[in-house]
């Protein structure tokens, strides 16, 4: 999967001398929480909901509320945003757009086609990906296994699956955590012969960290 799959297309731009309020009315009549700046065509800043929210006078001020829409108004977009901006193109696996996310500590990833801003994938997107990539939607059998980190392991253990019906639909594993050459498989299928897959996993000695029918979660609210 690449940027280009999970992005917003053509986004909602500010121009330098947008002003404070005018940025305000952008991100809420859109619903969204980035804002690139372009200047003409090229891109020269990016601004988010949390930059303008910071820039707005402490509600211990002691200007009058004319005083303070006056300030507002002049404050511009390219007083706050922030540059330089840090870019990806649409090629760029989205597993990579994440982690340049994380190491960066920023929240969104406009996207490049040369110099031509194309698109912009956030936050959200990447949790779009990733319950895509988990088979959130998908229902099934959902299997965690310790695994031996060696050639062969994970290909076993598909090729029981599907001599027992089954159809794999989403396969993730990691390291976190673990000492050792182990991994930890979360394997999401549909179909299996559970009543002979399960005791095959018992008998070639893999470990089953958790194993249960994936139906849709139900979150809880407390009031």
């Amino acid at each position: 999967m690449f940027v280009r799959d999970y992005m917003t297309r053509n986004p909602i731009t500010v121009a330098p001398d947008t002003t404070f309020p005018q940025a305000i009315k952008a991100i809420r009549n859109n619903k969204i929480r980035h804002l690139p700046v372009v200047d003409g065509d090229k891109l020269v800043g990016l601004i988010v909901e949390n930059d303008l929210l910071t820039n707005q006078p402490s509600k211990a001020t002691t200007l009058s509320v004319f005083e303070i829409y006056a300030l507002l108004d002049s404050l511009l977009v390219s007083q706050m945003m922030s540059r330089p901006v840090i870019t990806v193109e649409g090629d760029c696996p989205i597993e990579e757009a994440a982690r340049i996310m994380v190491e960066n500590k920023i929240s969104c990833l406009p996207v490049m086609a040369e110099s031509d801003l194309v698109g912009i994938i956030t936050e959200t997107d990447i949790f779009k990906a990733m319950v895509t990539v988990l088979g959130g939607r998908e229902r099934g059998l959902r299997l965690t296994l310790r695994l031996p980190d060696k050639v062969g392991e994970l290909a076993a253990v598909a090729v029981k699956i599907a001599e027992t019906g089954g159809n794999i639909v989403a396969v993730t594993s990691s390291s976190q955590g673990l000492q050792g050459d182990l991994r930890d498989v979360t394997i999401k299928e549909a179909g299996a012969d559970q009543e002979v897959l399960v005791p095959w996993l018992h008998s070639s000695g893999i470990q089953i960290i958790d194993i249960c029918q994936c139906e849709k979660y139900q979150p809880k609210l407390f009031e």
